[in-house]
């Protein structure tokens, strides 16, 4: 089905009227940053309305406690649904740091090591010149291993074939027993779409409903687009911004992971050379001006995502979308979060900025 892009974004054009940059098609940043929370929640409609994403769900956690969350446009354009902070979206690649977290549990737990060699679980590579678990878990494994960082989701998801055989189990139950269920994350889970999701123990059904709608901007208008099915390690966990921010809060309050399961989890990798690289094991994790950055983005048929963390504020942002626009034309993948305007506004307001948070 095809719904009007004109129809669905009218609305913001007194919004963008006051804002100089909206006259400016070709750049989907704004000038200046958010004063306070009102600021900053227009200025992310004004983007949402150009980068093309329908529905966009987004909070902020500090300390302890998730201080505000909001949904902006539509989770379903037809009947006209607004998301909510407990709408359900894909994640795609910030799958990515739930699978981190498992997997330096298993490292703590003796069942791992990162400088196994893949091939002791089982997992072959193609010229594998002596490819290590970190290879893997922190992006590189092309080339040289451990030479240069490549971001490739494909040769992350190898990481599901060293969990199952290191725990005899499915990397779904691993991911439920060792993270869902002890936090109590009751609206996430693996893809509705796999086999792997009823290793949740949710209602499909119910699931499906609380599901945002997703879609394709097609020019002036927008397709309902199926979701990608697929689950493992580097995609295809379902969550909400709530789950996410609680998710985020639970790393921080030692609940999940002890401080040495923590430092290694955010580790920036190190090559061969010894260069800072930006990644860690399944999120970036660099300093930008000076302050200590943790975050991840996903990118995958109509859904995007972004999680930040800043540790030193004990301070979260995730927004969740349900088209590709969050991520789609930012060269995130290269370790450039300062390239996405929706996260610039958090960082100019909230992190390098003094923005009001009440």
């Amino acid at each position: 089905m095809r719904i009007s892009r004109r129809s669905l974004f009218g609305a913001m054009a007194a919004v963008c009227a006051a804002l100089p940059a909206c006259s400016n098609p070709t750049d989907p940043g704004l000038p200046g940053s958010a004063h306070n929370l009102a600021e900053f929640e227009q200025r992310l409609e004004t983007l949402r309305g150009r980068l093309g994403i329908p529905g966009l769900a987004i909070g902020i956690a500090q300390g302890n406690e998730i201080v505000w969350a909001k949904g902006l446009g539509f989770a379903d354009i037809e009947q006209h649904k607004a998301p909510t902070s407990t709408t359900n979206f894909h994640l795609a690649s910030l799958t990515k740091g739930f699978a981190g977290v498992v997997l330096v549990k298993l490292v703590s737990q003796g069942l791992i090591s990162l400088d196994d060699p893949v091939t002791k679980y089982g997992v072959t590579i193609s010229g594998d010149a002596g490819i290590k678990v970190r290879h893997l878990a922190n992006m590189t494994s092309e080339g040289t291993p451990g030479r240069t960082f490549s971001y490739n989701g494909d040769r992350f998801d190898l990481l599901k074939q060293v969990i199952e055989s290191a725990t005899k189990k499915s990397f779904a139950e691993v991911l439920v027993q060792q993270i869902l269920t002890p936090l109590g994350l009751t609206r996430t889970a693996p893809n509705v779409a796999s086999s792997s999701f009823a290793v949740a123990g949710l209602d499909r059904d119910a699931f499906i409903a609380n599901l945002a709608v997703g879609y394709t901007e097609r020019g002036s208008s927008f397709d309902r687009t199926t979701y990608p099915s697929g689950f493992g390690p580097a995609a295809g966990l379902i969550s909400t911004v709530d789950d996410m921010l609680n998710f985020s809060i639970a790393i921080e309050s030692d609940r999940l992971l002890t401080a040495n399961e923590r430092s290694m989890l955010f580790e920036p990798a190190k090559s061969t050379s010894g260069a800072t690289l930006p990644y860690a094991i399944g999120w970036f994790s660099q300093t930008i001006r000076g302050v200590q950055i943790q975050w991840a983005y996903g990118y995958w048929t109509a859904n995007s995502s972004l999680i930040i963390r800043v540790p030193s504020r004990q301070r979260t942002f995730v927004a969740l979308a349900n088209s590709d626009g969050l991520s789609a034309g930012f060269p995130l993948g290269n370790g450039d979060l300062e390239s996405s305007p929706v996260a610039r506004e958090f960082l100019e307001a909230f992190v390098f900025g003094n923005a009001d948070l009440q």
